[in-house]
């Protein structure tokens, strides 16, 4: 029996170098790895976990008001595991497409490989085609949601500007994301996400509980229709992040490829990421481990949103419903200007995520993805910013607007696609018993797998897209019709009847008198 192959791993990226062997990292290489260039599967879970949810822990007690406790809780763990199918679909085709391509010589050591190059290759040009404009304009309006979410947030700290103000300068900080490479250069952001998006889960659910139940709160939800679908598909968004993420994870994966010679005119002009040599089983094991860490992250990140959406609805009830950020209900104090502060931060993190994917296609478009410079790169990449900032001025309706990207985008682009296309890639006998990866024993193997993406594409297509695309666009029609595009500050506090003199201190103040109007007899 022929002994098994050793070959050597090589890492998805635009800016991946291999390591000479033998070549020790000086100080520099070690500080750069260790903060900057990731690529382990440790990376993979960090950046899933703390992408999978941003803006939307803020956005889910407000779901719950539409559909009630029960249903908030039942819809998160079912749309979970529902999210967490689909991203372990998303991994094998792309797993299959890669090591389909390398029988063939192709080389991705300087391309970084994106979901409609999947569907390209397994299924041909009409599945990209479709795949490219929903996952596109899908990561288009997530950027924007980012972008609002900002402003909607800043506000609570400092209302000295109004919200599209603030839009104005988020827009320009998050435009800076251009400079940033690739996924694996957020290694040290998505671990800070992650314990940021923790911090202010339990600051929403600890300042909750001290806060106690307002005087006579009521639970009513579901009061009506529209609410419930639009709460339940504002979920269908929440567990539809890993779209974002998922091929960034399979980036950080192992996957098969030839030993390339360590001479110097073989080595890619990149970024440093250290070589490692596998058998193939330990690459199968290391494949394993990304898609059990999709798992893990979904089953992490249901650890914050249950509990902290739980406790705001619990202590405000039906207030929510026209509260759609929990910040605005809870008091002011250090604590929630420190949660305020880190979800800033954090949703910068998610914006660069959800517009690198955007950075690529419009690279390969006018053909500076294979471009070595980093500033031209960059400057290539401003215009996807310009209509991201454009759009979240005139929709600034943060809360609608996740529930119908959820229902019209999500629903095809997370789940319905990747269903139908594993379906279909692996439709024939020959496909089932020559595919990479199989499905897994405990549900079924190909029969139960088939039954579940059966399942997915329906009830998502009647719930999701269905009835949850009728609901959100209701709702969001009304945001429409009561507070107008470009709105400048979108469920702010009306001002203050009668705003607070301003007296000059070098004068006496004016006498009560002075204010006093009497009424003109004629």
């Amino acid at each position: 029996m022929e002994a098994e192959k050793v070959v050597e791993t090589v890492l998805v990226g635009s800016y991946v170098e291999m390591e000479r062997e033998g070549k020790p990292k000086d100080v520099k290489a070690r500080i750069s790895s260790l903060f900057w260039h990731g690529g382990s599967v440790y990376d993979a879970w960090f950046s899933c976990a703390s992408n999978q949810v941003a803006q939307v822990l803020l956005t889910l007690p407000y779901s719950f008001s539409q559909l009630g406790m029960v249903s908030g809780v039942l819809f998160q763990l079912f749309y979970g595991l529902m999210g967490s199918w689909t991203a372990y679909l998303i991994s094998v085709l792309y797993v299959e497409y890669r090591t389909r391509k390398e029988r063939e010589k192709v080389d991705f050591r300087n391309h970084v490989i994106q979901w409609f190059e999947v569907l390209d290759g397994l299924l041909g040009k009409y599945w990209r085609n479709v795949g490219l404009a929903f996952n596109c304009t899908f990561l288009l309006f997530g950027s924007v949601i980012q972008l609002i979410a900002c402003a909607s947030n800043i506000y609570y700290i400092n209302d000295n500007l109004d919200k599209r103000t603030w839009t104005y300068i988020f827009g320009a900080c998050c435009a800076t994301t251009v400079f940033i490479p690739s996924f694996h250069n957020y290694r040290i952001w998505s671990f800070l996400g992650l314990l940021m998006t923790t911090y202010t889960a339990w600051y929403l659910t600890v300042a909750s509980l001290l806060h106690g139940q307002l005087e006579g709160v009521k639970h009513s939800g579901p009061t009506k229709l529209v609410l419930y679908f639009t709460g339940a598909t504002n979920i269908l968004y929440t567990f539809g992040g890993h779209a974002v993420t998922v091929c960034p994870q399979m980036s950080f994966s192992i996957v098969i490829s030839p030993r390339v010679a360590s001479t110097g005119s073989e080595r890619p002009s990149c970024l440093f990421i250290p070589r490692l040599v596998l058998t193939q089983r330990g690459m199968r094991s290391q494949r394993k481990k990304v898609q059990g860490d999709i798992l893990m992250a979904t089953v992490y990140v249901l650890t914050l949103t249950l509990p902290s959406a739980a406790a705001v609805y619990w202590a405000f009830g039906d207030t929510l419903l026209n509260h759609s950020n929990a910040f605005a209900l809870l008091p002011r104090s250090p604590y929630r200007d420190m949660a305020v502060i880190l979800m800033l931060i954090h949703q910068f993190i998610t914006f660069g995520f959800a517009c690198t994917p955007l950075y690529f296609v419009w690279e390969k478009m006018i053909g500076m993805h294979e471009c070595k410079s980093l500033c031209k790169r960059a400057a290539a990449r401003l215009p996807v910013v310009v209509p991201i900032w454009f759009l979240a001025i005139v929709f600034p309706f943060f809360g609608p607007i996740n529930s119908t990207v959820g229902s019209l985008l999500v629903s095809f682009t997370v789940y319905i696609i990747p269903a139908l296309a594993h379906m279909i890639t692996f439709k024939s006998a020959a496909s089932r018993e020559n595919a990479v990866e199989q499905p897994p024993k405990y549900l079924g193997r190909w029969a139960g797998a088939y039954t579940i993406n059966v399942f997915i594409v329906a009830w998502i297509f009647v719930v999701g897209f269905g009835f949850g695309g009728w609901a959100s666009m209701v709702n969001f029609i009304h945001q429409i019709d009561t507070f107008g595009l470009f709105t400048r500050c979108y469920q702010c506090p009306p001002p203050s009847q009668f705003p607070p003199p301003r007296f000059n201190f070098t004068a006496p103040p004016p006498s009560p008198a002075a204010n006093f109007h009497h009424p003109h007899h004629p």
